[in-house]
C-alpha cells in the first residue's frame, strides 16, 4: 500500500507543551512533510526555509502592494506543497487551518482542522478568523479535543457529521512512575495566563498552610503573570512554601510527581474568552498516578472523575479548592487510591496510541 503524503501544519516547531503535536509525527501508513513558523508556515522541517521566490517588486506589478512577506510566503508554501506532491493537510489549531484554506481550495487539497482550545473561544480569534464556517464547509473533518469544545464548535457553525471528539493523550512515560506521595506537597505546572489564574492557586493554598505549615507548592513554567504571583507570595509571606521553578523539562516535572501529594491548577474562562482544551499537564499527572485538584472547566471534568480521580470544584472557588487540598494531606490513602484510579481511567481512556489511531483511521479515509 503507497503510504498518503501528509502535511502537518503548525506555528511550532517543537514546543513542550505541544507534545501531542509532535507524536503526529508517528502517524503511520504515511509519509510526513512538517511545516511550522506562525499560522501560515514558512519553514519545512529538515529543509528549513521555504525561500519564496517571487519577488516583492514582481508582485507590486501584478497588484500586490500590500502584504508582499505574506504573499510570497503563501506562494512558497503552495509551490512545496505541490513539489512534494502532498495529498492531505492536517492543520495544527483552527488559526492555521483558517489561514491556509485558500491554498488548500486552491490545489483541491484535503484538509483535516484539528483545534486545540483558544482556536475556539477567544472572541478576537473568532472575529478574525470570520472564514470558520467557509473553513467547516471545505474541511473533510474537524477534531475536537473535550466534549466542551465539540459543543463550542457545532455553536459557531461547524456540522456535526464533519466533527471527531478525539482528546490526545500523555506520553507513555508518565504511566510508568509510581509515585510515592510521601511529600507534604503540591505541584502546577503551566503557562502563568488568566485561564490558567494561577493566583486562584496560590490564595488557595494559602489557606492550606494555616494548617500545614510546613507544606510546599511546586509552580512550574513561566508567563505574564508570573510576576504578579510572586508578589502575591510575597504579600502572603509565602516564601518558604511556595517555590517558582521555572521552565522545567519532562524529566524534572516526573520528578516533582512521583514526590508530590496532587497536582493543582484552578482554570477559568478567561475575560476574552480563552478557554483551555484539555490541559496536557492533567493528563500527565493523571497518568502518572496522582490526584488533580481542578475545576470544571472545559476538557479538564473529561479527564477527571469527582471524588474518584481527584476533585473538582467551581471556577473561582477558592475556598473549596483549598479544602480539598487539606483533604488529601489528611488522608494520604486516599490520594493513593485516587492516583491509582486517574491512572487506570488514563490506560483505558486517553492514551497516546488511542489518540494516534484515531487520527490513521481518518487520514487513511480522506480523498
Amino acid at each position: 500500500m503507497n503510504k498518503k503524503r501528509l502535511a502537518i501544519l503548525s506555528p511550532s516547531q517543537n514546543a513542550y507543551s505541544e507534545t501531542f503535536i509532535q507524536a503526529h509525527k508517528e502517524l503511520i501508513d504515511t509519509t510526513i512533510y512538517y511545516y511550522y513558523g506562525n499560522s501560515i508556515p514558512f519553514y519545512l522541517e529538515g529543509e528549513g526555509n521555504l525561500n519564496p521566490t517571487y519577488k516583492k517588486a514582481i508582485n507590486k506589478l501584478i497588484g500586490y502592494q500590500k502584504n508582499d512577506a505574506e504573499w510570497d510566503i503563501k506562494q512558497a508554501l503552495k509551490k512545496s506543497l505541490k513539489e512534494n506532491k502532498i495529498e492531505v493537510v492536517l492543520a495544527e489549531y483552527g488559526t492555521t487551518a483558517a489561514r491556509v484554506l485558500p491554498i488548500c481550495q486552491e490545489l483541491n487539497l484535503p484538509l483535516i482542522a484539528h483545534f486545540h482550545g483558544y482556536d475556539a473561544t477567544v472572541y478576537d480569534v473568532l472575529k478574525l478568523h470570520n472564514n470558520y464556517k467557509e473553513l467547516f464547509t471545505y474541511a473533510k473533518y474537524v477534531i475536537a479535543v473535550s466534549k466542551a469544545m465539540y459543543e463550542q464548535l457545532i455553536k459557531i457553525g461547524c456540522p456535526k457529521e464533519k466533527l471527531i471528539l478525539n482528546t490526545y493523550g500523555p506520553n507513555d512515560d508518565f504511566l510508568k512512575l509510581t509515585p510515592t506521595l510521601e511529600k507534604e506537597q503540591f505541584i502546577a505546572i503551566g503557562r502563568f495566563t488568566n485561564k490558567k489564574a494561577p493566583y486562584y492557586t496560590i490564595l488557595a493554598f494559602k489557606n492550606v498552610v494555616t494548617q500545614y505549615p510546613n507544606a510546599k507548592l511546586i509552580m512550574a513554567g513561566d508567563g505574564y503573570l508570573l510576576n504578579t504571583c510572586k508578589n502575591l507570595v510575597k504579600l502572603y509571606q509565602l516564601e518558604k512554601n511556595v517555590a517558582f521553578v521555572g521552565v522545567i523539562t519532562p524529566d524534572e516535572y516526573r520528578n516533582y510527581l512521583t514526590n508530590s501529594r496532587a497536582f493543582v491548577q484552578h482554570s477559568i474562562t478567561a475575560e476574552n474568552g480563552d478557554m483551555e482544551g484539555t490541559p496536557l499537564a492533567v493528563l500527565e499527572a493523571s497518568a502518572a498516578g496522582i490526584p488533580v485538584i481542578s475545576t470544571n472547566h472545559a476538557g479538564i471534568p473529561d479527564v477527571v472523575i469527582n471524588n474518584e480521580t481527584g476533585y473538582l470544584v467551581d471556577e473561582h472557588d477558592v475556598n473549596t479548592m483549598a479544602t480539598k487540598m487539606i483533604d488529601l494531606l489528611n488522608d494520604k490513602e486516599k490520594a493513593s487510591k485516587m492516583g491509582q484510579a486517574s491512572k487506570q481511567r488514563i490506560q483505558d481512556h486517553f492514551s497516546m496510541q488511542k489518540h494516534i489511531d484515531t487520527l490513521n483511521i481518518l487520514i487513511q479515509k480522506t480523498n
